[in-house]
């Protein structure tokens, strides 16, 4: 300030030996001139310099300022914290089977529909037979007249009459035939399609008067209430995932989820994918389907009572974990806080804090990267 007044004073003390002038020829004046003119341009050089010194130094209550950082802050809570294996896995079912003929025929009549409920051993097709009804009617006539023989043969040997070759004969020719209708009738099964549990028909792909042999879908019948989802897992958690594990299931197709827990877990590792397989029994539901996708996560640990905390605020410094927190100082100010911390186990975005933090505590959930350690803060 010192050196402002005084260049203001030489501009003043100049302007006014201006004013009176130095003499009255031309020469003095243009000489008076020239000398104003470089003090002129000194002082503006000076006057330059100084308002930069000047903005520099009346800048330090700004940068002070903005020392100042926001942030955002949440309170560290107790909650359940949860671990779990993600694996996905498909919707299967040991009563879930598409039938198909037993021989080639072809399709006389379809007894059940898409959508039908059926029960245990019910006809769901019925195969044409002809020929083979045709033949047990003639076995059938071929019998009569074979029991007629036989009765008449048995009369005459227990009257002592006739060979008794005769009699073996006529029996033997009843008991061939009897045993021939008898295969013929067992045959004819063959020419139903029967279902062998309780179900819902999700699928008829065959017609009346079509063609049918043995290996072609012809009806497919599901039990909702026996479905099951399958997984296969690494081996590197086969001492983690066990039966009776609690599972939490998200069909992402459907947007639905549903709680279960795993009913099988194999004990043997599949030597060619290093993988075993776990099963989760289903609930009866119409919405789930064979096949369908599901997303598992078999729950291995759970803290009922756990202080949790996003994961991203934790940061890691000379092999110590840190996170910030909100406090008062001395001066009732509020400065962010360095808190070392233990870490327990992680999932997904969270972590469980084992140390470190207590319930209440005001966590810097935003603004903490480039924190120190009793820096204001503000929110």
């Amino acid at each position: 300030m010192n050196n402002i007044k005084t260049i203001l004073l030489a501009t003043g003390v100049v302007a006014l030996l201006a004013s009176c002038g130095g003499g009255n020829s031309l020469e003095s004046k243009k000489a008076e001139l020239e000398k104003l003119k470089t003090q002129q341009t000194e002082i503006a050089a000076q006057i330059a310099s100084l308002q930069e010194e000047i903005a520099t130094m009346g800048d330090t209550t700004n940068a002070e300022n903005s020392r100042i950082k926001i942030v955002a802050v949440a309170a560290v809570t107790k909650q359940v914290f949860l671990h779990a294996v993600d694996v996905q896995g498909r919707v299967d079912g040991d009563e879930n089977i598409t039938y198909s003929a037993k021989l080639p025929a072809v399709v006389k009549r379809v007894n059940v529909k898409a959508g039908e409920r059926v029960s245990a051993g019910q006809v769901l097709v019925e195969l044409d037979a002809d020929v083979v009804k045709a033949q047990i009617e003639t076995l059938r006539k071929g019998l009569e007249l074979a029991n007629t023989v036989y009765e008449k043969r048995k009369a005459l040997w227990e009257q002592k009459v006739g060979s008794e070759i005769e009699f073996l004969q006529a029996k033997n020719q009843k008991e061939s035939i009897e045993k021939q209708i008898a295969s013929a009738k067992e045959n004819l099964v063959m020419y139903l399609i029967k279902s062998e549990y309780s179900g819902t028909v999700d699928l008829v792909s065959i017609k009346v008067g079509q063609g049918v042999a043995p290996g072609l879908p012809a009806v497919s019948v599901v039990n909702p209430a026996a479905l099951k989802i399958k997984a296969d897992l690494s081996e590197s958690y086969a001492n983690i995932v066990k039966q009776g594990n609690p599972v939490l299931i998200n069909f992402p197709d459907i947007n639905k989820s549903v709680k279960a827990t795993v009913t099988y877990s194999s004990k043997s590792i599949n030597a060619l994918t290093r993988t075993f397989n776990v099963e989760v029994d289903l609930p009866n539901d119409n919405d789930l389907h064979p096949n369908m996708v599901a997303e598992l996560k078999i729950v291995d640990y759970e803290n009922k009572t756990a202080l949790v905390v996003p994961i991203n605020t934790i940061q890691e410094i000379d092999g110590e974990k840190l996170v910030y927190i909100s406090t008062k100082n001395q001066k009732n100010e509020t400065i962010a806080k360095k808190v070392t911390i233990t870490v327990g186990k992680t999932y997904g975005t969270s972590a469980e804090i084992l140390s470190g933090l207590n319930e209440g505590d005001q966590l810097i959930t935003t603004g903490f990267q480039d924190l120190t350690d009793g820096q204001a803060i503000k929110f």
